[in-house]
């Protein structure tokens, strides 16, 4: 017998991915609660929710990073369980645990398999015991840069410092030669202390040239764990990951049944339920090494679900109700290529800053394959207080080569007006040869930047792609007409593009 699926579900999240979760909950019947900051007490998650509460002021840390008050409200109205989403709470043992203690259901892995993989260093010790192919390094934080220095010399150069405690590339320093220990490993320490409040670092020797590749697993609470295949994720910008695939044009069926079986292994290590990713790292000679587990669904999980057409949201409030899986390892293989690129409101040409503003304009792609993960919309405003990512683009084509092709004019297609976005930097990537060829590992991007953020701009068939929908939108939308702050919009598309005609 099926057991029965939650009423109500808070989700301690905001934008893109509180609105998915709000998205996958109405499709299952169940009352979704949204929590805001007075910044986004006009969000469109916000009036997605069937129910929707403030927990305070504009900035994280007295807003969505307070655990107490996010499981107060999820008891006040009367939610069953709460959907961390991912950043802010999601990784966090500590609220996990809290929100058991609540009499909640937390809506992703228990508290203890967070702990086991919440600090890189612990994760390594976990995989080297159950056999997980780990880069050579050290499994406990080092003590000082003499330390640091000794163990570099042990591995050979380069090495790699890292933040026990971290992610997104915080913490983090390459170290070529002897002469860069003491000044990369006092900057990682305190990198490490501000990002994550733990200075903890460890160190690993640093592979040349490689891909950076995940696995999605998805466990029940009745010991079935499947994985759903490869991601490919090389294309990062200071260990920030940018554009994501799958599958990966360098994993074979072999190799992916292998590096599958590997994650599967390591979660269930860790006590693992519910969605989940490990990471790898995928050398040139096919050998592959365990990075860490994400303990939470990742930004890049749509283009695992169009690929195997598991609705990856579903099945972690089917398997936190206490559903098991409804599916089997043999069930799943790729079927296609989906690509994502991450929309945000940053100045490519400008070394990435950060854009504020209102969104004045919005015209969204669509057609066959194209998916738009978005938590903006005209008014939007855009602000310091959180994270740049505005949305997440994602297609799904018959090959990689359609798929470029379709996102390239996906990308043709979208506008945003009144901030500085991604969206140029994403066309010229798509653009370019060496990605075209999937001859890419996760040096690629610094290597080709310069040439991919510069003002020449794009081709100009991409150009004139990206004017004619800024057209075809003001003409359909009547902004000839419209209030002026409307027609500026539609004016700024206009000379954006030709600024990159006169330019290119």
């Amino acid at each position: 017998m099926t057991p029965p699926m939650f009423e109500s579900v808070l989700i301690a999240n905001r934008g893109e991915i509180a609105l998915r979760v709000i998205r996958g909950c109405r499709e299952l019947g169940v009352r979704s609660i949204a929590v805001y900051s007075d910044a986004d007490a006009g969000a469109p998650h916000v009036r997605a929710a069937d129910a929707a509460v403030n927990i305070g002021p504009a900035p994280s840390s007295q807003s969505y990073l307070l655990g107490d008050r996010i499981i107060e409200a999820a008891l006040s109205e009367g939610a069953q369980a709460i959907h961390p989403g991912y950043g802010f709470l999601s990784e966090r043992e500590w609220f996990a645990r809290a929100v058991r203690d609540a009499g909640l259901v937390f809506i992703g892995p228990p508290a203890e398999a967070i702990a086991a993989m919440g600090s890189k260093t612990a994760a390594r010790t976990l995989a080297v015991a159950h056999g997980v192919p780990v880069v050579p390094g050290t499994t406990e934080s080092i003590a000082d840069a003499e330390h640091a220095g000794e163990i570099a010399s042990k591995f050979g150069y380069p090495v790699l410092l890292k933040a026990a405690a971290g992610g997104g590339g915080k913490g983090m320093r390459v170290v070529r030669e002897p002469s860069e220990i003491a000044g990369s490993f006092d900057a990682a320490r305190r990198e490490a202390k501000n990002a994550f409040g733990d200075d903890a670092v460890y160190l690993e020797k640093y592979i040349e040239g490689p891909r950076h590749v995940e696995i999605q697993i998805i466990g029940d609470m009745h010991g079935n764990m499947v994985h759903l295949g490869e991601r490919e994720c090389s294309v990062q910008r200071r260990h920030q990951k940018m554009i994501e695939e799958a599958p990966s044009v360098a994993v074979s069926p072999e190799l992916r049944a292998e590096m599958g079986a590997t994650a599967v292994r390591a979660a269930r290590a860790a006590g693992y339920v519910n969605a989940g990713t490990c990471e790898f790292l995928l050398a040139r000679d096919g050998s592959y090494y365990f990075l860490e587990m994400n303990t939470r669904l990742q930004v890049e999980h749509p283009v695992t679900e169009l690929v195997t057409g598991i609705d990856l949201v579903h099945w972690q409030l089917r398997v936190a109700s206490g559903e098991p899986l409804g599916f089997a390892q043999e069930d799943i293989s790729p079927k296609g290529w989906a690509m994502e690129c991450r929309i945000t409101s940053e100045d490519p040409a400008n070394d990435f800053l950060p854009s504020t503003g209102r969104v004045s304009y919005l015209h969204l792609p669509s057609g066959p394959g194209v998916r738009w993960d978005g938590g903006i919309e005209i008014g939007s405003d855009v602000s310091l207080h959180y994270d740049p990512m505005l949305a997440k683009l994602i297609v799904h084509a018959p090959n990689r080569e359609l798929a470029v092709e379709r996102m390239h004019r996906a990308l043709s297609e979208l506008v945003i007006g009144g901030v500085e976005t991604s969206r140029e930097f994403h066309l010229r990537v798509m653009e370019d040869s060496e990605f075209r060829a999937g001859a890419i590992e996760i040096q690629w991007l610094e290597r080709r930047l310069a040439s991919l953020t510069t003002d020449a701009g794009t081709e100009d068939g991409a150009m004139l792609a990206a004017l004619a929908a800024a057209l075809l939108a003001e003409s359909e939308s009547g902004v000839r007409g419209a209030a002026p702050s409307q027609r500026e919009s539609a004016v700024s598309a206009w000379q954006r593009a030709a600024r990159q005609e006169s330019i290119g």
